[in-house]
């Protein structure tokens, strides 16, 4: 059995967006499956040293302007949210409660909740939002608005966060192919050549 790839990803991470709507179409290709792993990359910065991108003078004008290039590129619709960037802890926490019951259902969340924040520019932090993103997904949205504010859902969402720091994730997306890390959406084409050939 081949090991899945791991898709890091922060839930208000524009290049996450942009990552998430391609890699388990690229792992198929290679006969992979995909782990998904939200994690807040917020709490990388003080380890990193840095902050949001569009918060960087200069860098911050260059990567929106990238943000939009790449959505264009490959042919998704992109608007940024109000209040950018912010702790998407609504997501993360309803994705875990969901992931190991229903990970097939976790993931329609995610990609809903991706498509909700980027491709029309809505509040994606929003429990109800989120709750409403879940509904037709055959998700109770109470259920699902009394599980995010819970001790356990908290503490698996930060167990996440931590362990996805230990491995050395520090951005969105990150991901591991057969423990080979690749960090960015721009380096989706080299992990496509890495399962291609077995890597270099």
């Amino acid at each position: 059995m081949v090991a899945p790839l791991e898709f890091y990803f922060d839930f208000y991470s524009p290049y996450g967006y942009l990552a998430s709507t391609r890699i388990d179409e690229l792992a198929k290709k290679h006969g992979r499956e995909v782990i998904w792993r939200p994690f807040l990359v917020g709490v990388t910065f003080a380890l990193t040293g840095t902050r949001p991108l569009l918060d960087i003078p200069l860098l911050g004008d260059y990567s929106l302007h990238d943000m939009r290039r790449c959505a264009r590129d490959q042919g998704m619709p992109f608007q940024l949210p109000e209040n950018f960037p912010k702790a998407a802890l609504a997501p993360s926490r309803a994705f875990y409660w969901l992931v190991d019951a229903q990970p097939e259902t976790a993931k329609a969340l995610a990609r809903a909740v991706y498509h909700a924040t980027f491709g029309e520019g809505r509040d994606g932090t929003d429990p109800q939002l989120v709750a409403e993103l879940a509904a037709p997904l055959g998700v109770d949205r109470e259920a699902l608005l009394a599980a995010i504010q819970t001790p356990e859902v908290k503490a698996r969402l930060k167990r996440e966060t931590e362990t996805a720091i230990e491995r050395g994730v520090f951005g969105s997306p990150y991901i591991f192919v057969d423990g080979e890390p690749f960090w960015g959406n721009d380096r989706l084409e080299q992990v496509d050549r890495w399962l291609a050939t077995g890597g270099w």
